[in-house]
């Protein structure tokens, strides 16, 4: 996953194709198990993810309702389509991704 900052979530967001950015907290153990099964979803379908420190930006999560972390925010047509909180598995996380990645 690569690191992502406003900028780069902003452009992401004028982008018309599916985009998946995952919020997290650093101290957060849950947003860490998360982030490794989102590492290898992304593998698994050969996307780039972009991440994010939510205690960087405050003011987004504000602005794109992020209720908690772990958060994987998925943009389809520049809009929020799906915002993920419970990570329950690898299986589980790639068919959501992979329901997006259909849709192109």
């Amino acid at each position: 996953m690569e690191d992502w900052n406003k900028a780069d979530i902003i452009e992401s967001i004028s982008q018309q194709e599916p985009a998946f950015i995952y919020f997290y907290t650093p101290m957060c153990g849950t947003c860490q198990m998360a982030g490794r099964m989102l590492e290898i979803v992304e593998e698994m379908t050969g996307r780039v993810f972009g991440k994010a420190d939510l205690n960087y930006m405050p003011d987004l999560a504000i602005e794109l309702k992020i209720e908690s972390v772990p958060c994987l925010l998925i943009l389809q047509d520049g809009l929020p389509a799906e915002k993920v909180y419970a990570f329950r598995s690898v299986p589980n996380m790639l068919a959501i991704v992979q329901r997006y990645l259909d849709q192109v």
